[in-house]
C-alpha cells in the first residue's frame, strides 16, 4: 500500500484546495444563502451512507442485524474524537470572531507541531532532527505566505474594533484549538491502526456522533430559521457540489490517516492553503506578494525533508482494540 499513501496525500491537497475555493465562491453568489449548519449535517449523513454502502458491498452482508453489530461494536471509542472535533469547531468560531483573518490562519498552523508532539507521545513515533527542523520551517513558511496573502502589515493586526483583550481571547482559543486538533487526530489514528476494524466502519462510527452533534449545533444556531424556511433552504447545484466535496474530504482524511499519518496530513492541508491562495490570484483577482514563489519553494523543500525519512515507531502497537 506504499503507493496509496502518496496518492491519498496528493488527492487530499486537491480536495482541500477545491473545497476552500468552492466555499468562497458559493458564499459570494447572489440569492438566498444556505445554512452552513445544515450543510455540515448533510455532509456527515452522506459520509455515513457512503461508508455503509461500501461495507455492504465488501462483506456482502445481507442481514441488517449483522451490519448493525459490525458498526456498533466499539462505537463509544469514537465519541472522544467526535466531541473534541466539536470543541475544536466552536473554538475556531471564537478565534475567528476575535482575531483578524491573517492572524488566525498563521497561528492555526501550530496544529502541525501539536500533531507531531502527540504522535511522539501517544504513538511512540520517532522523528529525526531534520524532520523537526522541517516542521519548524513549514510553520514559518506557511505563516509568511498567509501574512503576504492578506497584505496585512503588523500594525493592522490589532484592528480598531478589536481590543487587546479580544485579541488575547482569540489567541487562547486558537491555541487550544490547535492542541485539540492534534490530540483528536492522533487519537483517531491510534484507533484506526490499532484495530482490525476497517476505515469505513470507523468512519460510520465517527459520522454517527458527528451527525448527532451537528444536529445539536443546527438547533442551537439556526433552529428557528430552519423551522421557518426549511432544511434545504438556499441549496443550489453548486451548494450540493460543496457538500459532496466536504463529505468526500471526510472519507479521504480517514484514508490518509490509515495509510500515511497525521503529520503528513498536516503538511498536505497546509500545502492546499498555498495552492488555493495561488489559484485565487487567477480566479478571484486575489493580490499577493511577488515573493510568494520563494515561500512555496521553501514549503516544497520542507515536504521533501519530512517525506524522505518516514517517522518510525519506538514501540509498535500490536494490540487490537
Amino acid at each position: 500500500m506504499f503507493w496509496l499513501k502518496y496518492i491519498s496525500l496528493a488527492v487530499l491537497v486537491v480536495q482541500n484546495a477545491s473545497l476552500i475555493l468552492s466555499i468562497r465562491y458559493v458564499r459570494t453568489l447572489p440569492g438566498d444563502r444556505f445554512f452552513t449548519t445544515s450543510a455540515v449535517v448533510m455532509a456527515e449523513v452522506l459520509k455515513v451512507l457512503t461508508c455503509l454502502l461500501i461495507i455492504l458491498l465488501q462483506r456482502k452482508c445481507k442481514c441488517p442485524f449483522m451490519l448493525l453489530n459490525t458498526v456498533l461494536k466499539d462505537t463509544l471509542k469514537m465519541s472522544v474524537p467526535s466531541l473534541i472535533y466539536t470543541l475544536q469547531n466552536n473554538l475556531q468560531y471564537v478565534a475567528i470572531s476575535n482575531l483578524p483573518a491573517a492572524s488566525f490562519q498563521v497561528t492555526y498552523q501550530l496544529k502541525i507541531l501539536t500533531t507531531a508532539l502527540f504522535s511522539v507521545l501517544m504513538l511512540r513515533k520517532s522523528l529525526s532532527r531534520v524532520q523537526w527542523v522541517s516542521l519548524l520551517l513549514l510553520f514559518a513558511g506557511v505563516a509568511i505566505v498567509q501574512v503576504c496573502s492578506f497584505s496585512c502589515p503588523l500594525t493592522c493586526l490589532l484592528s480598531p474594533h478589536l481590543s487587546p483583550a479580544n485579541y488575547m481571547v482569540g489567541l487562547v482559543a486558537v491555541v487550544i484549538s490547535c492542541l485539540s486538533s492534534g490530540f483528536a487526530g492522533v487519537y483517531f489514528e491510534k484507533i484506526l491502526k490499532g484495530s482490525s476494524a476497517s476505515v469505513w466502519v470507523r468512519n460510520v462510527q465517527l459520522g454517527i456522533f458527528g451527525t448527532a452533534l451537528g444536529m445539536l449545533g443546527l438547533w442551537w444556531n439556526d433552529g428557528a430559521a430552519v423551522a421557518e424556511h426549511g432544511f434545504l433552504f438556499g441549496y443550489t447545484n453548486m451548494v450540493w457540489c460543496v457538500i459532496f466535496n466536504q463529505a468526500f474530504g471526510g472519507l479521504l482524511v480517514a484514508v490518509v490517516v490509515k495509510y500515511a499519518d497525521n503529520i503528513l496530513k498536516g503538511f498536505a492541508t497546509s500545502f492546499s492553503i498555498i495552492v488555493s491562495t495561488v489559484l485565487s490570484i487567477y480566479l478571484f483577482s486575489f493580490h499577493v506578494d511577488l515573493s510568494l514563489t520563494r515561500r512555496i519553494d521553501l514549503l516544497l523543500f520542507d515536504l521533501l525533508l519530512i517525506c524522505s525519512t518516514p517517522p518510525t515507531n519506538l514501540h509498535p502497537n500490536t494490540e487490537n482494540s
